[in-house]
């Protein structure tokens, strides 16, 4: 049994936390309206803002002090990307037991840039590669699962497996659409894809992806507690009632949608999934009612902040992946240490 006297001491600095964490993401958001190359004043994006929220609910339109190529700007630019990056960054990880595990270790993520690739090499338009990534990611999980089903002894150890067996085809299937890729557009296309980017971001990419991602993230929310007895153990977590296998089965399946959506209108973007839960356990502790909800806003202000210093650090933007690994990879290895000079 848990004692009273300490939740009633844990709780409110929980809900501390979560609301500045909260509040950090929304001022970051609104500072990203005004970052650019075009830079605009902060008193304008807010003014932009009310402006177009009045206009939709037919209220009283505010004076316009701005010249509608900056309403164009903060509205038809930043805003779906800003919004595309905090979709993008909702990260989560958990079921594997192993800190090490990222949350396309089924194949998702080699999936959706083999799909992705062939439509680019077929020449299907924008649209096509977002249908083809998404569906690349579906299948490579779903091909996982269905070997991991047929293999004995651990069922993690062969989910695990089978994700790096699907993953290893899916790549070199991917290699050998670079290898006959026209070198004059297809393949440079391919390669900017696979490096991750917001650029090409738009409000009907947010209005596809918000529901999905939101749908594949409402049930970890709800199964958060349970997610806390399936890292006792297979066996410990049967003993207390809990069905083991349609736990792993949903969870998959909805942390599959969410990669696979935000793969499919950002491309690859390392380090997210596995970097900011780390960073969630430090700041919120161990349990999965505090750390779904709080990664799922850390992951989006990190994107974020990622996707400013992308559109401004070069006079060329910088693909996200690329930034994601320089950032992440020292950032994960200081909390290998630190970790391990805890234990």
């Amino acid at each position: 049994m848990s004692d009273p006297d300490n939740n009633e001491r844990i709780l409110p600095n929980y809900r501390f936390r979560f609301v500045i964490l909260v509040a950090a993401v929304f001022f970051c958001a609104l500072f990203s309206l005004g970052v650019g190359r075009f830079s605009i004043s902060m008193p304008d994006v807010v003014m932009i803002l009310i402006s177009n929220i009045l206009s939709i609910i037919n209220a009283s339109p505010i004076e316009e002090t701005w010249d509608y190529a900056i309403n164009s700007v903060v509205m038809n630019i930043r805003l779906p990307r800003i919004l595309a990056a905090l979709l993008v960054g909702a990260a989560y990880q958990g079921m594997f037991q192993n800190p090490l595990v990222s949350p396309d270790i089924l194949g998702a993520s080699a999936g959706a840039g083999f799909g992705a690739s062939l439509a680019i090499y077929l020449s299907l338009g924008s649209s096509a590669v977002t249908i083809f990534a998404f569906t690349g990611a579906i299948t490579a999980v779903g091909v996982a699962y269905c070997i991991s089903r047929l293999t004995k002894g651990s069922p993690i150890l062969g989910m695990v497996l089978a994700g790096i067996l699907v993953g290893s085809l899916f790549s070199a299937s991917l290699s050998y659409i670079k290898l006959i890729a026209d070198t004059t557009e297809q393949l440079p296309a391919i390669t900017y894809w696979l490096m991750g980017s917001l650029s090409a971001a738009t409000m009907s990419n947010v209005f596809y992806a918000g529901p999905l991602i939101i749908a594949g993230l409402i049930p970890l929310v709800l199964l958060k507690w349970r997610l806390n007895i399936l890292t006792l153990g297979e066996d410990e977590a049967k003993s207390m009632g809990v069905n083991t296998r349609l736990l792993r089965v949903v969870v998959i399946v909805c942390a599959t949608l969410v990669t696979a959506v935000a793969v499919a209108i950002s491309g690859i973007i390392g380090w997210v999934g596995l970097v900011i839960p780390h960073f969630c356990r430090m700041v919120f502790g161990y349990d999965y009612r505090m750390i779904i909800p709080a990664s799922i806003f850390m992951g989006g202000g990190f994107l974020l902040l990622v996707d400013d210093f992308a559109r401004t650090m070069a006079s060329i933007e910088v693909p996200l992946g690329i930034l994601t690994a320089f950032v992440g990879g020292p950032i994960f290895a200081y909390l290998l240490i630190v970790n391990g000079r805890r234990s």
